[in-house]
């Protein structure tokens, strides 16, 4: 696949997540044309690994928090990109409900891009 269709299908995960924290009143999400690019790179290399294997949202997240363990990114209450800090740096079946359900629809949209 294209790094274009790549990025484009980044966009509308980046979108769908955004609107699905608005939904349940988190307003922390920037819109695409305003992520930081650490914060594009890792939703593309989410949707590359999504198009290259076949993955669960476990796996997704998996991949997700490698990625961030090597970049330095630790566990921390905040998000922060200066400090390396995310609350979502655990296993997948520590993450609440509402981070497990974003790695569900970063799943279907991808999916829905590649049939």
């Amino acid at each position: 696949m294209k790094n274009v269709e790549i990025i484009e299908i980044a966009k509308v995960c980046h979108n769908v997540n955004k609107a699905y924290c608005e939904a349940q009143n988190d307003f922390s999400q920037t819109s695409w044309e305003d992520a930081p690019a650490w914060q594009k790179d890792s939703a593309m290399n989410g949707v590359e690994y999504h198009l290259n294997n076949d993955v669960t949202p476990e796996m997704s997240h998996e991949n997700w928090l490698k990625q961030k363990l090597e970049e330095g990114w630790v566990y921390g209450k905040a998000k922060d990109a200066e400090l390396k800090t995310h609350p979502c740096i655990m296993r997948y079946e520590q993450l609440p409900k509402f981070q497990r359900t974003k790695d569900a629809l970063f799943k279907s949209v991808v999916d829905s891009f590649n049939s």
